[in-house]
């Protein structure tokens, strides 16, 4: 028997891609999970959640909307921890209204969430699911020799003349959760992740997943970019970790390596010589340049890193198990 036995938790945004590996595994070990969705009623954004082993037993929903002040009350009384994961990711060229589509419900659904954990004595740490995104964009430089750690914050007026509203969002929330939950002596731990990818419990793709998937569904270029990346189930382990480890604190980024989409491509190549993969980058100006990202905080949570290229393959294998690909 886990000693987590029956232990009380809520995930917020339970069907999310991060959020959905976060249930499996506190359910792996015994907890019982209480887990907001919107509409626990839409049977497919929640089948991969109830099919879960030991869902049955000791999964319970709760419907909850970021914008509705009171809506999380119900799922976090009673709770030792919570892990609040509920985001918008939207891809940028798809964002019409970033007030209303990212800001918002990142800073006051935040708020709302904490504000639900304020109000049940029984809470005694948040984990805050932010990004790497809170961390890179300060106006310093990025390249080869510089190594980015946890002292790294993003500057919200560089994130709104990048017009990156994501990262405004994510960037915001972090700086308000942190005050207000220090204000109320509720110990908070922040984990970071880079761009997250690895195998898809939910069956829709999500936006980070789908960085991999045009390179292999049709696009003939890829981007210029170069971005850290981490597996999902890493930085899964590494939410439950920073809750169980007493003495874990602050902030954790989490990035297995820095790779240019060239790089990637290279990879998908090697592994999959036969799909027909993006071939040529959709500029001519140099690759943008890579950087380093520091894994020693991370390692002092147990996370010792499934490497990318075999990320990259689980990513791959679960759109084949998910029949999202024309290829196969």
């Amino acid at each position: 028997m886990s000693i987590y036995e029956g232990k009380l938790v809520c995930v917020t945004g339970a069907s999310g891609y991060i959020a959905s590996w976060i249930v499996k595994f506190l359910l792996q070990r015994g907890y019982t999970v209480r887990a907001t969705v919107r509409d626990p009623s839409n049977l497919k954004k929640i089948e991969h959640l109830v099919n879960l082993d030991g869902a049955n037993e000791r999964l319970h929903l709760f419907k909850a909307d970021l914008l509705e002040q009171g809506s999380f009350d119900s799922a976090i009384e009673g709770c030792h921890g919570v892990f609040h994961t509920a985001s918008p990711v939207i891809a940028a060229a798809n964002v019409q209204d970033p007030q209303v589509e990212l800001i918002d419900p990142a800073v006051k659904g935040t708020l709302n969430v904490l504000k639900s954990c304020v109000k049940s004595p029984s809470v005694k740490r948040v984990i805050l699911t932010s990004s790497m995104a809170a961390v890179l964009h300060n106006g310093r430089s990025r390249t080869p020799d510089v190594i980015i750690d946890e002292t790294w914050f993003s500057n919200l007026d560089i994130c709104r003349e990048l017009k990156s509203w994501y990262a405004f969002g994510k960037t915001s929330a972090e700086d308000v959760a942190r005050k207000y939950l220090k204000e109320n002596n509720i110990d908070m731990v922040a984990i970071n992740p880079s761009m997250t990818v690895g195998p898809l419990l939910q069956h829709e793709l999500n936006a980070s997943a789908a960085l991999i998937f045009n390179l292999i569904n049709g696009s003939e270029t890829f981007p210029n970019a170069s971005y850290p990346w981490i597996n999902v189930k890493d930085v899964a382990d590494a939410h439950i970790q920073a809750y169980e480890i007493g003495s874990a604190s602050g902030r954790y980024i989490l990035a297995e390596r820095v790779t240019h989409f060239s790089e990637v491509v290279k990879i998908l190549r090697d592994i999959y010589p036969t799909l027909q993969i993006a071939e040529k980058c959709e500029d001519d100006k140099p690759f943008m340049p890579t950087y380093q990202v520091s894994k020693e905080k991370a390692k002092g949570l147990g996370i010792e890193f499934i490497p990318f290229d075999v990320t990259i393959q689980e990513t791959v294998e679960s759109f084949k198990e998910k029949k999202l690909l024309k290829q196969f």
